[in-house]
């Protein structure tokens, strides 16, 4: 067995085994157990990493909308560690981040989080430690899952339901990419490409891939050989215009539904446009029922991705306010800055109650940095200059030298975390506090 990290924690660094927190007297909804393990990822390849309930991605969750869940995090490692509820709309001492106030769940203990959850669509889980040089920790290791917010009323608009998650593994400093990270491993799922079962499927299915980049840094194309992709939701909000794409694009924290007809029988692979992440594992082989050979990869046209396309051209009202924030490259070093200053110095994004918030964002960085907003989702209205209405995310990403304008709703009393989702760049300034005034 080929590793490729060494133990998060040498024995002298355990100490003594403290006990856990008393267990509730009511069980559980669900239960998030962090361990670390030895993951497999195929043949005489494996990782020591942590996880949820010991495998990567964790188990993928179910919750409904409007119906309460309580949640227990064990942490049986020997670290701090905290696990966000990505998209949700739920109060700061639950969401899952410290700098929000949310408690640390302390090394061998435990901690029980109740929320109701919201809104309905494609979710996720993930650790929100942070890593800094530690290519070891946060969203590095193997803590991310799914979760799959259901409606009251869901009624099937497709035959078979598919999660494709991407994660990298064995990350290292890249100097060709000016201190940021690279990677050896990729995985769709829980495998490297061809070690895992395929998926399979009939001709005349209608399939919806759940597709989320789990991954710390890595953005990526993923296109599924002979087949077009008809994009239903963008971080799991409905889109405005359902159009066919060939190609899917998926920054750091983003998620793509989309509905293929399952209509040109073979084997194919569905995986990284890239040729080197995907002959690295990033893939999973697509078999129809009664199909054999090898799986095939087929180039797919090419596309520039532009969010405008899932959308509509109605005018926005005007919000009550503007917020401008300017993302730069510190002069030296490779820290981030919004408005100048890096966290824990960043100032307050002041909210006023109830109103209609537009954010600026203006990148004038040579790095395109996909931006996130806690417990909000927001409207795109202005992207790299074209205007758009109807597109409802919680991560987007600023192209570089580039300005986007986004509006949300401030209805979410609490501070919220707002920080670009590529973790480097969050752990070296790329973070503030929104605040409600």
């Amino acid at each position: 067995m080929v590793s490729l990290g060494a133990s998060l924690l040498s024995a002298a660094a355990l100490g003594a085994a403290q006990s856990f927190r008393a267990i509730p007297a009511t069980p559980a909804d669900i239960t998030v157990r962090i361990s670390e393990i030895d993951l497999e990822l195929g043949p005489k390849l494996a990782v020591k990493t942590r996880v949820y309930n010991g495998q990567a991605p964790g188990p993928l969750l179910r919750m409904t909308e409007g119906k309460t869940v309580a949640v227990d995090v064990v942490n049986e490692t020997y670290e701090p560690e905290m696990v966000h509820w990505h998209g949700f709309f739920i109060p700061p001492d639950v969401d899952g981040s410290h700098e929000e106030g949310t408690p640390m769940v302390q090394g061998r203990d435990r901690r029980r989080y109740v929320f109701t959850p919201q809104p309905v669509g494609t979710r996720w889980y993930h650790t929100h430690a942070t890593a800094g040089h530690n290519l070891k920790r946060g969203l590095y290791s193997g803590q991310f899952g799914m979760v799959v917010v259901e409606p009251r009323e869901n009624p099937a608009r497709y035959d078979l339901e598919v999660p494709v998650i991407l994660h990298e593994w064995d990350p290292f400093f890249s100097a060709d990419k000016e201190m940021d990270i690279d990677f050896k491993v990729f995985t769709i799922n829980d495998r490297v490409l061809g070690a895992g079962e395929p998926v399979r499927v009939r001709n005349g299915q209608r399939v919806l891939f759940r597709i989320l980049n789990a991954s710390a840094t890595t953005q990526h194309r993923v296109a599924l050989a002979g087949h077009f992709f008809h994009v239903v939701a963008l971080d799991g909000n409905p889109v405005a215009v359902n159009a066919n794409v060939p190609v899917v694009e998926v920054a750091p924290g983003e998620r793509v539904d989309a509905i293929v007809e399952m209509n040109t029988p073979g084997v194919w692979i569905l995986g990284e446009e890239d040729n080197r992440m995907r002959g690295a594992g990033a893939g999973i082989v697509i078999e129809y029922a009664g199909a054999q050979g090898p799986p095939q990869w087929v180039e797919p046209a090419p596309l520039t991705w532009d969010y405008t396309v899932f959308g509509g051209q109605q005018k926005p009202m005007e919000p009550e306010a503007r917020i401008p924030l300017v993302f730069e490259r510190q002069p030296e070093g490779h820290g981030w800055t919004i408005n100048g200053k890096s966290f824990p110095h960043t100032d307050l994004i002041k909210l006023p109650s109830g109103r209609r918030i537009r954010l600026i964002f203006d990148n004038r960085s040579t790095t395109p940095h996909p931006v996130h907003t806690h417990r909000h989702t927001f409207e795109i209205t202005k992207y790299a200059g074209k205007s758009v209405s109807g597109v409802f995310k919680d991560v987007i990403v600023v192209p570089e030298r580039n300005t986007v304008e986004v509006d949300f709703l401030a209805n979410h009393p609490g501070p919220a975390l707002f920080h670009c989702h590529q973790q480097f760049h969050m752990d070296f300034g790329f973070m503030a506090l929104m605040q409600y005034s």
